[in-house]
């Protein structure tokens, strides 16, 4: 391998170690409470990890579990009473929801000032206008990912892979406003092989395993993979992979994120920083 590791588990135990010198300062511990609809087994992992974090960094933790088959207004008034519990400064619905035409009335009465996950309509319009106050969680991880690289993204050619409000629009705009030239690639793109080819930095966030290949990628690029996907082996376990084919893509690049390791362990850590920050503007 040739490309530099970025890695996730290192720079995320360090602003851990920050946030809670911070959290020791606080009059009382920032409050995080995560809605989980359902029992889809990644959301469940990935909910216990952020709630041991959360634990960790002495934050108050509050897990709430509803059925799969739980009525749009069950989980509305959940979110909307805890928006009303001053103990909680930051509330996160697990998306995606068993329904997902019920994202959206989750987030309409998700009040933005506790929305850590940055995906109301509010917070995703002040990062579109330059005044960036939640950010969500992924994009912010991989910015900071980065930044704490030494990579300066002034100039350099983006293409950012997949377009969900999630990940692709809210990376596409903090790839802009740190000055870097940024293309979107989605389904519809034609000869993305070539968009990818041209750029100096790639996020891979569509959800196909391996699809970003060594080929598509220019020498000493930085390689983002936000992807996580299990694929099946003859044991049955599977194995995770991203949507990068890490072996062949670290013997080009000049930089990569694994997977697991890598991204997914900032996407947590930011987490915890919008709570805290949250729980600050709120004192």
């Amino acid at each position: 391998m040739t490309a530099r590791l970025l890695d996730g588990n290192a720079l995320a135990a360090r602003v851990q170690e920050e946030l809670r010198a911070r959290v020791a300062d606080l009059a009382r511990a920032p409050g995080l409470a995560v809605v989980l609809v359902g029992a889809d087994p990644a959301s469940q992992v990935y909910v216990r990890r952020k709630g041991k974090v959360a634990e960790k960094l002495g934050y108050l933790h509050r897990q709430i579990d509803l059925p799969a088959d739980a009525p749009r207004a069950l989980i509305v008034e959940t979110v909307r009473a805890l928006g009303e519990d001053d103990a909680i400064d930051g509330i996160l619905v697990q998306f995606p929801l068993p329904r997902r035409e019920d994202e959206l009335a989750v987030l309409d009465v998700l009040p933005p000032h506790k929305d850590v996950d940055g995906f109301t309509a509010v917070n995703m319009g002040l990062l579109a206008s330059g005044r960036p106050r939640l950010v969500a969680c992924t994009p912010k991880g991989v910015m900071r990912l980065i930044a704490e690289s030494g990579i300066d993204l002034a100039g350099r050619r983006a293409v950012v892979i997949g377009r969900s409000n999630i990940v692709g629009r809210p990376m596409a705009m903090l790839l802009e406003q740190a000055n870097a030239t940024v293309t979107v690639a989605h389904s519809r793109s034609a000869d993305l092989s070539g968009l990818v080819r041209e750029a100096d930095v790639v996020v891979a966030a569509v959800g196909r395993p391996e699809l970003v290949r060594g080929s598509w990628v220019r020498p000493g690029a930085v390689v983002i993979d936000v992807g996580m996907n299990r694929v099946p082996t003859e044991d049955g376990k599977g194995r995770l992979v991203g949507d990068v084919a890490f072996a062949e893509v670290a013997e080009v690049a000049g930089a990569i994120t694994p997977v697991p390791g890598g991204v997914g362990p900032m996407t947590i850590a930011m987490l915890m920083e919008n709570t805290l920050e949250a729980a600050s503007r709120r004192s």
